[in-house]
């Protein structure tokens, strides 16, 4: 969903969260989160998460120090990583989001 996202046309390099990363900061679940009446929540999150996460231009693996698995899909270089990258303030919806589940 993140790829398709990007022009395919242009370079960009994208620091995915990998599958365990999207379930234990985002709270999504591949299973879960694309059924139809989450999918424009998941479309949301993900399109948020994207831009702090695509970066103009290439960035090979040297220059990218926590990345895991490098895939290229066209102009796309894409870098699968243990985390999720968020400002602040995303960062708290998502826990705020967590405490008014547990309530």
């Amino acid at each position: 969903m993140m790829l398709d996202m990007l022009p395919q046309d242009l370079a960009f390099t994208v620091l995915v969260p990998s599958e365990d990363a999207f379930k234990r900061d985002l709270r999504l679940s591949v299973n879960d989160s694309f059924k139809p009446d989450k999918f424009n929540d998941t479309y949301a999150i993900v399109s948020r998460i994207l831009g702090f996460s695509a970066v103009p231009g290439t960035l090979s693996l040297a220059n990218v120090q926590l990345e895991i698995v490098d895939v290229r899909k066209k102009e796309i270089l894409v870098h699968v990583m243990d985390g999720v990258i968020m400002d602040a303030e995303f960062e708290e919806s998502i826990l705020a989001e967590d405490d008014t589940e547990e309530d």
